[in-house]
């Protein structure tokens, strides 16, 4: 798309989008590992910023690839290479301690197998699955990154008042699920949209009404006791009600 003027080859314009993908996420998180190996922002805020801004930017250069049949999986080559590396670092056959410190809570590095390597594999199915021209994906995946990344930061903070079923969540965590969810979901479609990724286009208010269900449905599972699999249930939930209602 944004490339297309610059390109009459169209494997080389997805050639070059996968570069820049590939640099601007590397960079992003290369930013956040430098940032609290040298302990200017805390180990934990660390690990949501990258959960909270690395998907939105890297949905953003979705807009970099062709309209050819094979642009998807050159986009998804950039999480595939990304996630193979936090496997490789969480099984200890790479070290990479400025990574560890940005993407865990204590230091271990098993803890990248969990949280951050779902959060990968998800977005390898989203780009594979959905791609740009379907609100289901970027919806889904706006979810995972924007609720569920503001949830955790909003209710360590201010989570005093938990929730009757979960001791681990709080109230303060639920709101900012929902509105984070919202927010992003919500926001991107509506970039996407605006760019002419959606034909017909989205009617905006009806899609406003959707994307509110939606989050609440993915509030209601993220306050579940289930540890450490929040990507993966409400990126589903998020996904099998998307595709009925969207």
């Amino acid at each position: 798309m944004w490339l297309d003027p610059f390109f009459n080859n169209k494997i080389l314009q997805d050639i070059t989008a996968t570069i820049l993908t590939f640099a601007l996420s590397l960079a992003w998180l290369r930013m956040m590992d430098f940032l609290a190996h040298r302990g200017l922002i805390e180990q934990r805020l660390s690990r949501k910023i990258i959960h909270i801004g690395t998907g939105p930017l890297f949905v953003l250069c979705w807009n970099l690839f062709s309209s050819e049949p094979w642009a998807r999986y050159s986009a998804a080559l950039v999480p595939l290479l990304i996630t193979a590396q936090f496997f490789a670092v969480g099984m200890g056959w790479l070290k990479d301690e400025a990574a560890v410190k940005a993407m865990t809570r204590n230091g271990d590095p098993r803890e990248i197998l969990r949280g951050p390597l779902y959060y990968g594999i998800i977005f390898v199915i989203c780009t594979v699955l959905f791609w740009r021209h379907s609100p289901v994906g970027i919806l889904a995946l706006m979810l995972m990154c924007g609720g569920d990344g503001l949830a955790d930061v909003v209710g360590r903070r201010w989570g005093r008042a938990k929730l009757p079923f979960n001791a681990e969540k709080s109230w303060a965590g639920s709101a900012a699920m929902f509105a984070g969810s919202f927010l992003f979901g919500f926001g991107f479609l509506v970039l996407f949209n605006t760019f002419g990724n959606y034909a017909p286009p989205l009617d905006l208010a009806a899609t406003a009404g959707v994307v509110t269900l939606i989050s609440l449905a993915a509030t209601a599972v993220e306050a579940l006791p289930f540890h450490d699999v929040d990507n993966l249930t409400t990126t589903f939930a998020a996904l099998g009600l998307g595709l009925i209602l969207l």
